[in-house]
């Protein structure tokens, strides 16, 4: 006889940790999984914590066959988007499940039920608060591990939620580039570069340190927001979100790998913020921190021949006029420097084809794709 599925709404610090744990049991053995580590997951959906329950709310759930955990999944309503955006739409994400439809029913009707509570059209994910958070379910490319900064997932879940009604909203497309030697990378990127800056006036910063970045940070934030505006998933990003990232992520960037362009007045025009990947890492530390585990993470970032493009902005002003060329001119001789020769991108916008462009002088490989998934609240 079948145990009865039972679902409950995650409200103390036990019940956290294990919503965060549960993927860990799912995926044990599964070799392209990399583990989030914990502290920050809880961090991420804490809201003692994390400044987005200034204008979100959230609710948790995990789902039960006897005692047993079966599925997990969040609903988070960004009010930004519901009020400033004009999106009437309660999101889904931290959405994983076992092979079982009547798991993956069970729980989005959780978020459903808390979208029209409210009063909301429509249900998208998986995504988290804000556009700065993991989104997109991994459709294509299941033999790829995730990046530190993307969610991974078995194939399944797209059954689920297309049998439940769901369709496609948007897709992300990502690339892993080839980086070859800077005497035989394209000559073309190296000409034009070097034109780009004359003409324009622009110049390039170098860091030395990470106190040298924090002045530009705002200013970084700032480009993001008038890079993608014009793109259907934007979100205006807060202040206070800032300020939570800049904590979150700092600690693991390099100054080597940021790269920002000023023009003749000293304004920031573009910038682009690498790392080196942690994949691998994470893998092996299975989400906890440690002294001995803070080991993996120090020597990914100093040996490693593979690194991660996380984000790019350019000033629309500046956008089409090949300033893109400059940066991968400089990261080129940053990566031929560390003995990097491989390069993942983070998920674009299929939409997005200006940053596709950029990869066509060198060689790539589409290698995973993902999407959001939709449906309306009746």
């Amino acid at each position: 006889m079948d145990q009865k599925l039972t679902i409950k709404v995650v409200q103390n610090a036990k019940e956290f940790q294990a919503f965060v744990r549960f993927p860990f049991d799912l995926y044990e053995h599964n070799s392209y999984w990399v583990p989030p580590l914990i502290k920050e997951e809880i961090e991420t959906i804490d809201p003692k914590i994390n400044p987005v329950y200034q204008n979100a709310d959230a609710r948790f759930f995990l789902a039960f066959r006897g005692t047993k955990i079966v599925g997990r999944i969040g609903g988070m309503i960004n009010w930004i988007e519901v009020n400033k955006v004009g999106k009437s739409k309660v999101r889904f994400g931290w959405y994983d499940t076992i092979d079982d439809l009547e798991v993956s029913k069970l729980l989005l009707d959780q978020v459903t039920a808390f979208g029209k509570e409210h009063n909301l059209k429509m249900i998208e994910g998986p995504m988290g608060f804000s556009n700065l958070d993991k989104a997109g379910m991994l459709i294509e490319g299941f033999e790829e591990r995730n990046t530190m900064i993307t969610l991974y997932n078995a194939p399944y879940y797209q059954d689920h939620l297309e049998a439940l009604g769901f369709t496609i909203n948007a897709k992300w497309v990502e690339y892993e580039i080839k980086i070859d030697d800077f005497e035989t990378s394209p000559e073309k990127v190296k000409r034009f570069s070097k034109l780009i800056m004359e003409r324009y006036q622009l110049s390039l910063l170098q860091f030395k340190n990470k106190n040298d970045i924090i002045p530009y940070i705002d200013q970084m934030f700032e480009l993001l927001d008038e890079t993608y505006n014009k793109l259907q998933t934007f979100v205006p990003i807060q202040d206070y979100q800032i300020e939570h990232y800049k904590k979150r992520y700092l600690k693991f960037i390099h100054p080597d790998f940021i790269k920002c362009i000023i023009d003749s007045k000293g304004k920031l025009i573009a910038f682009s913020i690498t790392m080196p990947s942690f994949t691998n890492a994470l893998k092996k530390i299975n989400g906890k921190i440690n002294l001995f585990n803070f080991y993996h993470l120090f020597l990914a970032l100093k040996r490693n021949n593979r690194a991660s493009f996380y984000l790019i902005g350019v000033h629309p002003d500046y956008q089409n006029k090949g300033i893109t060329a400059i940066i991968f001119n400089e990261m080129q001789k940053l990566f031929n420097k560390r003995n990097i020769n491989i390069v993942e991108t983070n998920p674009e916008l299929e939409e997005n084809t200006a940053i596709q462009k950029l990869w066509k002088n060198y060689e790539n490989r589409l290698h995973k794709k993902r999407a959001t998934f939709i449906k309306d609240l009746k």
